[in-house]
């Protein structure tokens, strides 16, 4: 029977450390991009909330657009009690037809919807940049804040050569337009009933 002897002195081998400054910096970049995926997540819930929100304070579009509760005033004096409260009353029909009118300009505007595309693309590619490391310009780290400003003025002459200034105004003013003709010619509840009563009695 032979002895085994182990000779510890002659064990002779590398040992890799990790590097804990390398670790962490990974750990931070995961870290950092889960941040933002949670916020893009949590913005998204957001706005998901304020749509259906929106949605379920549509009145019905038939009785929005009811021609038989259409009436010019007798006077100036009703007009802002009657606007105040069919802008209450209809308030997300009324951002409904907002909306409409943004995408019937940014339609009908070649220019205009070439620029917004061309915004969010750069927008989109920031994003999966700043996913995998972070922008530097002369030596400088950028936040992703930054980035989207830089890109917004860069943007500024197109949207200008495409005519995005003249594309909100005639937005704003046909809004106004639309709103205050229909929330002054809409009859309110009360003013309703008063008429009924009025038929009745002639009848």
């Amino acid at each position: 029977m032979t002895d085994t002897k182990l000779d510890f002195g002659n064990i002779a081998g590398d040992i890799d450390i990790p590097d804990k400054q390398s670790s962490l910096t990974g750990k931070g970049r995961i870290s950092g991009f889960k941040a933002r995926i949670m916020s893009l997540s949590l913005s998204n819930v957001s706005a998901r909330e304020w749509i259906s929100k929106t949605r379920e304070g549509i009145k019905p579009w038939g009785e929005f657009i009811s021609t038989s509760k259409f009436k010019v005033p007798k006077s100036v004096k009703p007009v802002p009690g009657r606007v105040m409260k069919n802008i209450e009353h209809f308030q997300s029909n009324y951002m409904f037809v907002f909306l409409g009118l943004v995408v019937f300009c940014v339609l009908t505007s070649p220019m205009l919807l070439v620029a917004i595309a061309a915004c969010l693309g750069a927008c989109y590619i920031i994003s999966l940049k700043n996913a995998e490391h972070k922008l530097r310009i002369l030596g400088k780290e950028l936040s992703v804040g930054q980035q989207y400003a830089v890109v917004g003025v860069c943007s500024f002459p197109l949207f200008w050569l495409a005519g995005a200034g003249s594309a909100v105004f005639w937005i704003i003013g046909a809004s106004f337009f639309f709103i205050m003709l229909h929330a002054s010619m809409y009859m309110t509840p009360d003013e309703q009933e008063a008429v009924e009563l009025e038929m009745d009695e002639v009848v």
